[in-house]
Parts: C-alpha cells; sequence; structure tokens
C-alpha cells in the first residue's frame, strides 16, 4: 500500500472509532463492538436494545454529534495495558471481552487508544491529529444494515452504520456522483428490466437461473474464451460436479478451506462434497498420464460450474453468489517455463480488456505471512520467497501496474487478484491468477525431465474471466445495458409498420438468423411507436424498419442504437441509412466477427 492509501486508511478507521464515540454519547446503553476502515470510507457495529435501534434518520444527528467531538480530539493515544486493565475497562461488554481473549491466545499485546472521552480497544493505524488532519466536509454516514457478529449466522444480530470518508470533500462528492450512477446501472435492476436472469426462492438465495438473454451472453462469452484459449494452445477437459472427501483432504482445501464448501453429503459409506474449486480434479487429469519435459507446458482449461457456502448476509446479487461458473485453467510448467507462462497469462488480461474496453486497472499481488505458516499457509518457507520472487520480477518487467498486499495469498502460493474499474469509475475484483508450488507435490504429480528424473511441476492457476456470475454483473454496470452488438443478447429487432409489411419482415428475421444473427420479429398489435420504444427499452444495438417506402425500394432502414444516444433520442436520428438485406448482413456479421466495442 503506497504512503497516501495508507494515510486514508487511517484516517477511516479514526472516524470508525469518532462514530463509536457518537453514538456511545447518544445512545449510552449501545454496546459497541468493532469498527475497521473499508474500501469507501469505514463501519462500526452496535448493539443496540431492540426498542432502541437507530432507523435512517437518526443518522444526520449522530453525524451531526461526530463533527461536534472532532475539534476536541487533539490527538489519538495508544498504550499498552494489562489483561486485568483491559477487562476492567470493558466490564459489561461481552465482545471486547471476547475480542480480548483471543488477543491473549495469540499472545499478543493489549492496546487500547484514547481520543477525547472516548477509549476503544484497538491495534492501531489512527490519524495522530484528527483535528488537524480530518477535514469536517470530508466524510458523511451513509446507510445502516444488520450485521452478524463476527458473521456468523448463529451469532447475535448487531446495527451497522456505515460512512464514507475521502481525503477532500471533492473527493467525496465524486463518489457519491458516481454511486448515483452506478445506482442507474445496478445489475440487479438492469439483469430484471432486460431478463437476463431471476433468483427463485425454490431454487435457493445465491442460485442464479440464466434466462434466455443471459444464456446468450454466456454462449459468447465461452465462445470468446475458447477461441483465445485455443490460439494459445490450452486443452480443454471438463470434470464432475462431486467428488470424495479424500480428493479435498490431499489438496489440502479440507484444513483450510472447509467453512466455505457445503456439508458433505454421505453416501456409500463415504463422504462426497459439492465442487467448490476445480484444480483437485484438474490435478487428477494430469495424474492419470505419465509426462515428460516435452509436454510441458500443459495447459489444462474448463468452465467449470463450482458451488461455495456463502453467508446468506453476503450474497449480493450476482457479486456474490453460491454457484459459479468460471474460467480457470491450470498450467503445468517447468521452473524455467514458469516465467514466459505468467507474463503470457497477463498478457492474455490485458487481451480482455481492449475487448471490452477496460482502460483502468491494476494487479494486486498478494504475499504471505511468515509468522502464519503452518497455519494459514502452507509450512514452506524457501518456496514461498521463490515463487513471490519470480511472480515479482514478471510484473516487474512486463511493467503491469500492481500494487504488493501482505497477508491475503492463497493457502498454497502467491496470488493476483485483477482490480478494473467500470466505465463510470466503480472498482471491481474481476479475476484471479495463483501459483501452486505446494498441491501438485502433494497429489505426487511429476513429469520426467531430460536427464529421466522425476520432478515435480509447477502450477499455474488462473481465471482471466472470472465467473459468468460476477463478470456479467460487472458488463451490466460497465455499459449500462448497452451491450456491444457482439455480446447483446437480442442484436436486432425487426420492426414492421403495418400488417402489410409484415411477410417481408418475416423473410429479414430468417435471413438474419440463418447467419447466426440473433434477431427478434416484433409482430405484436402495438403501435408502430410502441414497438420502437419497447426496443429501446430493452437496448437493442440494431433495429431494421420495413414501410412502404422500404419495400418499394426492395431495401430496408436500419437504425443504431449508438448513433441514435450520440446524436439523440429522436425518431430516424440513430439512421444508418436504407440498405440492402445483403448490406445490412454483412455490416452486421463483421462487426460481431470483430467483436468491436
Amino acid at each position: 500500500m503506497n504512503p497516501t492509501d495508507q494515510n486514508l486508511a487511517s484516517k477511516r478507521h479514526t472516524l470508525a472509532h469518532l462514530l463509536a464515540a457518537a453514538v456511545i454519547e447518544l445512545h449510552p446503553e449501545a454496546q459497541p463492538t468493532i469498527g475497521p476502515a473499508i474500501d469507501n470510507g469505514f463501519y462500526y457495529d452496535f448493539e443496540f436494545p431492540e426498542d432502541k435501534r437507530p432507523t435512517d434518520s437518526d443518522l444526520k444527528d449522530i453525524e451531526k454529534r461526530m463533527r461536534k467531538l472532532l475539534p476536541s480530539w487533539k490527538e489519538m493515544a495508544g498504550k499498552e495495558v494489562t489483561e486485568k486493565e483491559a477487562r476492567d475497562l470493558f466490564t459489561g461488554n461481552p465482545y471486547k471481552l471476547e475480542l480480548i481473549d483471543e488477543i491473549l491466545a495469540k499472545k499478543e499485546p493489549i492496546t487500547i487508544y484514547t481520543a477525547g472521552h472516548f477509549t476503544d480497544l484497538c491495534r492501531g493505524g489512527h490519524m495522530e491529529s484528527p483535528a488537524k488532519e480530518i477535514a469536517a466536509d470530508s466524510f458523511k454516514l451513509s446507510r445502516l444494515a444488520g450485521a452478524y457478529w463476527r458473521g456468523d449466522e448463529k451469532n447475535k444480530q448487531l446495527t451497522r452504520i456505515y460512512g464514507l470518508a475521502f481525503n477532500t470533500a471533492g473527493e467525496l462528492k465524486a463518489y457519491e456522483d458516481m454511486m448515483k450512477e452506478a445506482e442507474k446501472r445496478d445489475h440487479r435492476k438492469i439483469g430484471k428490466e432486460m431478463d437476463i436472469f431471476e433468483f427463485d426462492d425454490d431454487v435457493g438465495p445465491g442460485l442464479p437461473l440464466w434466462l434466455p438473454n443471459g444464456g446468450a451472453m454466456i454462449e459468447e462469452i465461452e465462445k470468446l474464451a475458447k477461441e483465445t484459449e485455443f490460439q494459445m494452445n490450452y486443452v480443454r477437459v471438463r470434470s464432475p460436479h462431486i467428488a470424495k472427501d479424500s480428493l479435498y483432504l490431499t489438496s489440502g482445501h479440507l484444513p483450510y478451506y472447509e467453512d466455505s464448501m457445503f456439508p458433505p453429503m454421505e453416501y456409500e459409506g463415504g463422504k462426497y462434497y459439492l465442487k467448490a474449486m476445480n484444480c483437485p480434479h484438474h490435478h487428477k487429469i494430469f495424474a492419470s498420464r505419465p509426462h515428460s519435459y516435452r509436454d510441458l507446458p500443459l495447459r489444462l482449461a474448463e468452465y467449470g460450474t463450482n458451488y461455495r457456502h456463502e453467508k446468506s448476509g453476503e450474497l449480493f446479487g450476482l457479486m456474490r453468489v453460491r454457484m459459479l461458473s468460471m474460467n480457470d485453467a491450470h498450467i503445468y510448467c517447468t521452473e524455467e517455463q514458469f516465467s514466459d507462462e505468467f507474463k503470457a497469462v497477463n498478457d492474455m488480461y490485458i487481451r480482455y480488456f481492449k475487448i471490452f474496453g477496460v482502460e483502468k486497472y491494476i494487479m494486486r499481488f498478494s504475499t504471505h505471512d511468515p509468522k502464519r505458516l503452518g497455519e494459514k499457509y502452507v509450512n514452506e518457507p524457501e518456496l514461498w520467497k521463490k515463487t513471490e520472487d519470480m511472480v515479482r520480477k514478471v510484473l516487474v518487467d512486463s511493467k503491469i501496474p500492481f500494487v504488493e498486499v501482505p497477508n491475503e495469498a492463497a493457502f498454497y502460493g502467491p496470488k493476483i487478484d485483477v482490480q478494473v474499474w467500470s466505465a463510470i469509475g466503480r472498482e471491481f475484483t474481476l479475476a484471479t491468477n495463483q501459483v501452486d508450488f505446494s498441491v501438485p507435490k502433494r497429489f505426487g504429480l511429476v513429469y520426467t525431465d531430460k536427464d529421466g528424473i522425476d520432478k515435480t511441476p509447477l502450477c499455474i492457476h488462473r481465471a482471466p474471466l472470472g465467473t459468468h456470475e460476477r463478470f456479467i454483473g460487472f458488463l451490466i454496470e460497465h455499459y449500462g445495458g448497452n451491450f456491444p452488438l457482439w455480446l447483446a443478447p437480442v442484436q436486432v429487432k425487426i420492426i414492421p409498420v403495418g400488417d402489410a409489411h409484415l411477410e417481408t419482415a418475416r423473410k429479414v428475421h430468417e435471413s438474419l438468423r440463418g447467419v447466426f444473427i440473433r434477431s427478434e420479429l416484433d409482430d405484436s398489435n402495438h403501435g408502430f411507436g410502441k414497438k420502437v420504444r419497447n426496443a429501446k427499452s430493452m437496448r437493442i444495438p440494431y433495429f431494421i424498419i420495413i414501410g412502404d417506402k422500404d419495400m418499394a425500394a426492395g431495401k430496408v432502414t436500419l437504425e443504431s442504437r449508438d448513433l441514435a444516444t450520440k446524436t439523440g433520442q429522436g425518431q430516424g436520428q440513430g439512421q444508418v441509412g436504407q440498405l440492402s438485406v445483403e448490406e445490412v448482413l454483412a455490416k452486421l456479421a463483421g462487426e460481431i466477427k470483430e467483436r468491436k466495442a
């Protein structure tokens, strides 16, 4: 994290404390729990008596009290205290006492921080002089939400108060403006309007149903991935949706990842788990045949459907789901091949960014914490250093923008999370790229080198397009539903002006479908104006109008959604012109083939 980011994180963390202080002054009966900094600001969780929980209308009063307290926060002083001092200070607060127990179990020092008249249990990371360093107009409270203590649905539900915070009032306003635009582009709202996906209570939360329009988008994205991977010498494989527990015990996922997997099914005296990741299956595919150094790199690709036991409170549209179809692949290579393979994966990301018009991106390079070897990470200190150095060198040599983040690696090796920004400037975690130096050894994967010696390959896990769910959610916001022609669920709407033009419209529709262009014919009884409005509401890229003049000329009128957007929304202002059916087919087929943005 660069110094500017760290400074903003410290500011946000300080404001979380200020929020707690304001709440306690206004609601002495509240029990404060934890309050971290987050990407756009901060939050703090409280337990309130059932009849005294705040409402949205209370946020202004709490925010006003924060601003009143801020000038008195001349400094934020921290000190280490004994267990007894800490327990005496937080007597009656079971949440703080639980945190104290955890700190003692980890044999870490207990520290408290005080500003004004408020003291909190905290590890630190604050502004030293809040009154001087925090502008009163650079933050605001944004919303209330429910949250379970420690994110566990079995625990008590708390009240979470969110706040926004930036370095200046101008940055805060810019963020709020962006979020207003994001609300218009909400993937849940547009997804429903455009019949892309649906959730159903009988199917279950977090399990999306892809409607025909969503299915068309998935087909196009898979087609792009398969073409790209074929050109880069990937081979496609398929694996089952369930497997025995022995597979995930061997991979290490059960010890490290079981909480994120669905509970096992008892069957024929064994335990079976829904597949939460594809890698163990691919390792078995690699192990099914002997390999020599001549076979490497071996790139196994699969759009595999996985299932993750996400908590109900964390589910969010397509962005956080329990079923996810991943653009996954595993590259088995020698150490000498690693740099070229890792660079090629990053180049693939750049290629996709250009196709989808992603202009701002950064690679988030996650490394391990040496203190947590054997607990959170496999206990291979030398291999951790070696592989992290290798990844870092590729990123530096490739001149790819990246930031390094400690203690967020996968349990088996360093990883890269790909952060992208949508057209309106909102950040998303889109995909991942991971190095695995541990699990191939656990599976006994080997290849024979040129000297006849068996060696363990390195494995690169990569998913440049992430999952269909998250990626399509991102694309809906990125394009605001105005997808480029090649990706649009319905590419062309054919609109006959009247019944006399219907038969000609049907023939044009058949011509388009004959070259695999997704067209729809509006043969409804609606008037011409309503037909046009309906087509526009579905954000269809092109309309074909057929009226008397078109039939007399033996042509059709082609109108463009994007041209109309540039010139105004009036009828006819998006006209490309009067063209023959052959000219329309050639124009549209060319745009689709080129995947024009």
